[in-house]
């Protein structure tokens, strides 16, 4: 993990990371500190359904457009920009109902479905977005992405990023350093979605990250 010149770091667990992890520093005189982490569970919002899974058959058209959306999604996760966003207590980037829940998931007669990575806020389409703590855009349309819509991504620095899926409009550039509060964009129903809402995500490197353990509770 990367240390910054005071000595602070972060890092994140995976909505399925074990409960225990173990912490290491290797000091400068070759000196190494071992620390066992005690992870706290969770409990998850998981349906179990007595209907099949849907099987879909993606045509070689979307699987060679699909390709390409997600190699563009890992460069812009894998940019390394200078913020330091991750220090700051995040806000939430609309506010509103909480349609969708980090971590819920679907169990098809035991088989189970891809995990929600994200939550889902509906405030109405075309209310504001803005960026829950400082950062750098690394991506921001167009093009639009077949499933997340217009999507735009912000770097906070340490290898902590969001991404911000279904957006209307974006009001940011790639490149562009962005202060906690500032618009970035509006709420929409683009890409695959069922309505207007904003899907907010974390990464901490691979880790998805719930939001609302950064952001707090739900302002009213």
């Amino acid at each position: 993990m990367p240390v910054d010149a005071q000595g602070r770091f972060i890092l994140g667990f995976d909505r399925d990371q074990g409960q225990a992890a173990i912490l290491v520093a290797r000091l400068g005189n070759g000196r190494e500190i071992r620390r066992p982490l005690a992870i706290a569970p969770r409990q998850w919002q998981v349906e179990h359904v007595d209907v099949a899974r849907r099987p879909s058959t993606p045509t070689e058209e979307f699987l060679r457009i699909r390709e390409g959306e997600l190699a563009r999604i890992a460069a812009a996760r894998a940019c390394n920009e200078q913020s330091d966003g991750w220090r700051q207590r995040f806000i939430w980037p609309a506010t509103g109902r909480i349609s969708g829940q980090f971590g819920s998931q679907r169990v098809y007669r035991g088989e189970p479905g891809s995990f929600h990575s994200g939550v889902d806020v509906a405030p109405g389409a075309g209310a504001p977005v803005v960026a829950p703590a400082d950062g750098v855009v690394v991506l921001a349309g167009p093009p639009m992405f077949s499933l997340e819509g217009n999507l735009v991504i912000i770097d906070h620095g340490m290898g902590l990023n969001s991404a911000f899926l279904h957006l209307a409009t974006s009001d940011v550039t790639v490149g562009q350093r962005v202060r906690q509060g500032q618009p970035i964009g509006t709420v929409g129903a683009t890409g695959r979605t069922t309505g207007p809402h904003l899907h907010w995500s974390i990464k901490w490197n691979d880790a998805r990250i719930d939001p609302a353990t950064v952001a707090g509770p739900m302002p009213r």
